[in-house]
Formats: C-alpha cells, structure tokens, sequence
C-alpha cells in the first residue's frame, strides 16, 4: 500500500532539516512516511547541511573545462563556492572534474537542465542532489552557476582558454571552408588566440548584428543627450550620435577589436591572415565567456 505524503508532513520535515520541498517529499516516500527516517536519510545525503548553506555568497570557485571529439566539441562549467581555501581543495577540483565529464556527455540547454539530469557516475541521483552532497562534505555552499556548450560541424573547430587561477575561461567556435583547413594547424592556433583574446577583452558579441538593438538604442540615447548638454545644434546631433554608435560597435564587438597581443591588426585581419595559411576560409561563429563574481 502506498503510503500517502501529507503537505504538513513534508512541512515539519522542511523545518528540521532545512532541506527543499521536492527533497523532503522523496525523503519521505522513500522512507514510508517515517519523520526520524526521513531525517536520516537527508543527513546521509548531506542534503539537510546543504540546503541551510545554500543562499551564503559563493564568489569563489573554479571554471572547468573539456576539448573533445576532435577539437569539434567543447564545454565549460563554472562551480562556485565560498572560499579560495576550498576552491583550491583537492577535493573540490575532483568535484568540478566530475561535473565536467558530466557535461561533456550533456547536451542540456542551460543550468537547470544540467542540474535536473540524472548523475552518470551514480543514476541514482541528480546533479543537483550530487552538488548538494558536496556542499556539505566541503562544509560551504556550492553552485553550479554556469554551463557552455559548443558542437562544431565537421568543418568547425572549437577552442578554449583557462586562466591559470580556474576563475575565468572561454569557448569560441570557427567554421573552415574545407575539413582540411579545419585540421590545419593555423586554424587551431586561430582559436587558441581567439579565446585568449576574448578572456582579455571581454566583447558582447562577433559583430554589430549580434549586439541586442535596445543595447544600441540605449547607447544612442545617451550619446544623444550628451551632445545636447554640449549645447551642439539639433541639426548636428543625430550625425554625432551615430559617429558614437559607431565607435561603441567596434569596441564591444570581437572582428573589428585590436588583437591583444599585437593591437597593430584587428581579429577580423587575424583570422584572414589564418585563414589564408589555412588554404581557405574561417567564419567566428560564436563565443561564451565565464567568470566567477561575473553577473
């Protein structure tokens, strides 16, 4: 007979432990309804710690990282916790290594997904339930704040860099003309310095046409009002405004930005240069850029 999980159970369950609802229902059901049971088996998963730490700040942490399927296939995933102490833990880098094998065999859209997933290592539970039970053995809180995921086509090629501290890392994708430019080695030297260069310089998008139009608008706005409180004529403002646009587009945007380690070229002439080594074509198609404290 199935035993029937009042709400007012799961309640005085909650107030126990400090666990979730979802987690004191199943605590519950697993254990016909017995509260001390019930009780036990949260402390057994560390999930009653776990959940008591979990709106502490977690400004600390550790961005991981995985290059696979030939260079065509990338991920990241950013844990975070409390302390430098804990992040630097032996323990704690086994935990995000463990996370990052599970994303590279996950193809969920976003955090939640990832979170929602049954744990490979232990189907038995969830990443979630997984990240909880290492909450509390590092006895601070811990988040998977981040995910990235980039699959390339036969012709793409993906690249990553980690900041030496763990704490900042990126992915960019390229697409080659041919599977033969792909496998060149100037165009795995082209992502390399890409993602590099991203980590330095942080753009919000390839080019202008992957800048959010109200982010635009709002630049334009502001240029806008700053020309009038110079006492500029109306007739010039728009034109002054636009000029502003402009150089706002080419500093936030990857192609047309100074390569950091030679501002002398811009990407967009780095990866013709590459390109042409290549024997063909390259197209950037996408980046991520994680980083801890980053909102």
């Amino acid at each position: 007979m199935t035993t029937v999980i009042t709400a007012k159970a799961v309640s005085e369950l909650r107030q126990r432990t400090g666990a979730g609802m979802m987690d004191c229902k199943k605590a519950l059901e697993e254990n016909g309804g017995d509260m001390d049971a019930s009780v036990e088996y949260l402390r057994k998963k560390g999930i009653a710690k776990a959940e008591k730490r979990a709106d502490r700040s977690t400004s600390e942490g550790i961005i991981g990282g995985e290059i696979f399927n030939h260079g065509r296939t990338g991920v990241l995933v950013e844990v975070a916790c409390e302390t430098d102490f804990v992040a630097r833990n032996e323990d704690f880098g086994k935990v995000v290594a463990q996370l990052v094998a599970q994303r590279v065999h996950s193809t969920a859209a976003d955090v939640d997904s990832f979170l929602a997933e049954p744990f490979a290592a232990d189907p038995s539970q969830t990443v979630a339930e997984f990240v909880k039970i290492a909450s509390s053995k590092t006895g601070e809180a811990v988040k998977v704040k981040d995910v990235a995921r980039f699959d390339a086509g036969e012709n793409g090629v993906v690249g990553m860099y980690r900041h030496h501290n763990g704490k900042l890392a990126t992915l960019v994708q390229v697409t080659a003309s041919t599977p033969e430019a792909a496998a060149h080695e100037s165009t795995q030297q082209l992502v390399k310095f890409i993602a590099e260069h991203i980590a330095a310089s942080a753009p919000l998008a390839v080019d202008r046409t992957g800048v959010p139009a109200e982010k635009i608008e709002s630049e334009k706005r502001i240029a806008e009002e700053q020309a009038r409180e110079t006492g500029k004529p109306e007739a010039m403002i728009e034109k002054i405004a636009t000029g502003k646009i402009e150089a706002f587009l080419k500093d936030v945007t990857l192609l047309p930005q100074a390569w950091v380690r030679d501002p002398a070229i811009t990407i967009a002439a780095l990866v013709k240069d590459h390109a042409e080594r290549a024997g063909g074509t390259i197209t950037v198609d996408r980046f991520a850029r994680l980083q801890l404290g980053a909102e």
